[in-house]
């Protein structure tokens, strides 16, 4: 274990020197240092509403962060009528710990006035352009907005690192279509990376059963809430209760019972040679992370690490060590844990 007794985080990113920035859910950015000391970033971020599912959320540095400084987050965002998930762009300095010039780049909508699936992740590109993942917010029946290009609710998003539309996404020419839409039809996503070659993989919340693995890719619709193996909470169908479309994509690989996912990362290291190439993904139910063993595009085996609590984030450390982020909701808690061949 790194550290314990950390308030309640949502997110974790290494920066050069080993040390880890992570959000607290409450609002907070903190600097943790490798043997567990923990330091506030300071500096005032937009209004955040920690309310159910939502607060300060995901973390990402920016690929010339060494340089510029500069990182992104995500975030559930008070407005007027509601909230809703929002990204921002700020600069850190991680020697001071402060954080200056922030705006906010890209708003989901519309907004709604709910607590739950915010998503969500940001994944930056080589190019230096980010996926955004967000949830369709999870209510009857404003998830089925999930369906449509004119609604920002469970998407997968492509955008430049001032916020805008990528100029080759998919939608950019259809009349109606939000521009920064990349592939729609998703439910809740709080779990996404880039693989080795740089493609873009997620893996999403289902509702009662159908949590679900997939390769997001330009202009596909992912069937939420038309087509899902999962039934609602309460035993009933879904829907028609429907598991495939032609119009949808298949999941290429689905958990039922669920894992919960949160968290991914692509492992490259040392440390776990047998993992070169597999999927760590945070289990929040599964109490583990679930490590995906791929054969080419496809799932071949999958084991799971115990960690024997909820997993929110998980992480490849700069050692080749995978570092989980754990929670403890009722006691507003979590820990940082180490996991290396030595254990």
């Amino acid at each position: 274990m790194i550290a314990e007794g950390l308030p309640h985080l949502w997110a974790l990113e290494f920066l050069s020197d080993g040390r880890m920035l992570v959000t607290e859910k409450a609002g907070k950015l903190h600097i943790v240092s490798p043997d567990g000391e923990a330091t506030e970033v300071t500096g005032e971020l937009p209004e955040i509403d920690f309310v159910g599912q939502g607060g300060l959320l995901d973390v990402a540095l920016a690929n010339d962060f060494e340089t510029s400084g500069k990182i992104y987050f995500s975030f559930a965002e008070k407005r007027e009528d509601g909230n809703g998930t929002s990204v921002a762009a700020a600069t850190l300095d991680p020697e001071a710990a402060t954080l200056s010039d922030v705006s906010v780049i890209f708003r989901q909508e519309p907004t709604y006035d709910g607590d739950k699936h915010f998503g969500s992740r940001i994944v930056p590109n080589e190019d230096g352009t980010l996926f955004v993942t967000v949830g369709e917010r999870s209510d009857e029946p404003i998830r089925d907005q999930a369906q449509e290009l004119a609604s920002a609710l469970g998407k997968v998003f492509h955008i430049t690192a001032e916020g805008e539309a990528v100029s080759d996404n998919p939608f950019v020419d259809t009349e109606g279509a939000l521009p920064e839409i990349w592939s729609l039809g998703h439910r809740n996503v709080q779990s996404a990376t880039l693989d080795g070659e740089g493609r873009l993989w997620i893996v999403e919340h289902g509702a009662k059963g159908g949590d679900e693995l997939n390769k997001p890719e330009a202009g596909l619709n992912y069937g939420w809430p038309e087509v899902t193996y999962g039934i609602n909470y309460n035993g009933q169908k879904i829907g028609e209760g429907i598991t495939q479309s032609a119009e949808t994509e298949q999941p290429v690989y689905y958990w039922d019972p669920v894992i919960a996912p949160s968290g991914m990362a692509y492992y490259e290291g040392d440390e776990f040679p047998e993992w070169d190439g597999a999927f760590l993904v945070g289990g929040l139910v599964a109490q583990a992370f679930v490590v995906l063993h791929m054969d080419g595009d496809r799932v071949a085996t999958e084991e799971r690490v115990p960690i024997d609590a909820r997993v929110r984030d998980v992480k490849v450390g700069p050692d080749g060590a995978v570092y989980a982020v754990t929670e403890n909701p009722q006691a507003g808690s979590s820990t940082i844990v180490r996991v290396s061949q030595a254990q």
